[in-house]
């Protein structure tokens, strides 16, 4: 058998095999970030499909840090009941499901939270429209607000938790010397720029305890001019590995990234595939820790290769399981064609006009002809 489709663990959370589902933004949740039924839906559609981890889209934990509309919030206490019916009916079905735990930061969405976005660093150029950057306090609130969001994750059954620091958002900032011109504490050496990542972690594990498992999705490098550079990457995540961290999955690029970055479009052909796999071998070669690599994979040859090498321990996704949540079980059946996603990021169309995320090639296959 493949030891893609072998049980693992990950600080005592059992896993079916080796696949992940990569927090995805579904668009669907309530105005307030409560969970609805077509969101567990979703959730359930991926455990059924034979999806190992499950990781859900970001969610915000507090009300200036949401990035965008129906997302996910973990901000409050009594979301949690609609947390745990969502946390049950994938158990229900055989899956398992983390939640990631994210501000948004200078990605914020005024127009939603009311607030100027919070910021590292506010600087000119930064932007057109007021920011407000982080005083000593404020990042002692956010390091609580994530602990609390840890809590209610654990609350409403979640197997685990994912700390959001990639893409560009707030924590990702701080490891950004394009974003952090701190001069206290917080700015300068990467020691000081990932101390709010470690304030964070161990913060998180004074809520849920250490047989918890705790994650992080990070940047292996911005790809923006000044940004988070691997070696700092690595340096950072070595520090959150000595300090008790489970997994770490590696992406990259921010929403500012533009041509510097991998292309997410166009994955036609498996040399576009596993895009940051040279980062993961950096990563493989400074820590002992489970690997989790994300990044325009579509085969089963190039996954099947990226854990038979040791590059990388898991393998994660995000669009093709749009088109196919039950891509997983298509594979281990037998059906060995890559994923069916175009990669024309066509997706997130009907999600910003509140239809929540899908696949618009498959839903236009699906009208009848006239």
């Amino acid at each position: 058998m493949s030891k893609l489709f072998e049980a693992t663990e990950i600080n005592g959370m059992q896993l079916a095999n080796r696949f992940v589902r990569s927090a995805t933004w579904e668009g669907l949740a309530a105005d307030d970030g409560a969970v609805t039924p077509k969101l567990t839906q979703t959730m359930v559609a991926l455990a059924e499909g034979g999806v190992g981890l499950i990781i859900t889209g970001h969610a915000y934990v507090s009300p200036e840090g949401q990035a965008g509309p129906w997302q996910l919030g973990l901000h409050r206490d009594d979301l949690v009941t609609g947390l745990k019916s969502m946390c049950d009916a994938v158990h229900q079905a055989g899956g398992k499901i983390v939640a990631q735990l994210a501000h948004a930061g200078h990605f914020a969405a005024k127009a939603l939270t009311g607030q100027a976005p919070h910021v590292v660093s506010n600087f000119e150029g930064l932007s057109d429209s007021p920011r407000h950057e982080l005083t000593r306090d404020d990042i002692h609130k956010l390091v609580q607000a994530f602990a609390d969001a840890a809590g209610r994750a654990q609350a409403a059954g979640f197997d685990g938790v994912q700390i959001h620091s990639a893409h560009g958002y707030l924590l990702s900032q701080f490891l950004s010397p394009a974003y952090n011109r701190r001069e206290d504490a917080y700015g300068g050496a990467i020691e000081n720029r990932a101390r709010v990542h470690l304030e964070v972690l161990n913060a998180i594990r004074g809520v849920v305890g250490k047989a918890y498992p705790v994650l992080i999705k990070i940047n292996s490098e911005d790809c923006i001019e000044n940004g988070l550079s691997v070696e700092d990457s690595v340096a950072a995540a070595t520090l959150l590995a000595e300090a008790g961290l489970d997994a770490v999955e590696l992406s990259g690029g921010t929403l500012t990234s533009g041509k510097l970055s991998p292309s997410r479009a166009g994955i036609n052909k498996e040399e576009k595939e596993a895009y940051f796999r040279e980062a993961a071998s950096a990563y493989k070669k400074a820590m002992d820790l489970p690997l989790i690599l994300v990044g325009g994979m579509r085969s089963l040859k190039v996954a099947r290769q990226t854990i038979a090498s040791g590059t990388a321990d898991y393998i994660s996704m995000c669009r093709p399981f749009i088109r196919e949540p039950g891509l997983i079980k298509r594979w281990q059946s037998g059906d060995t064609a890559p994923a069916r996603c175009k990669s024309d990021n066509l997706c997130f169309g009907p999600a910003m006009k509140g239809q929540g995320i899908l696949c618009v090639v498959e839903e236009n296959e699906k009208k009848p002809s006239l």
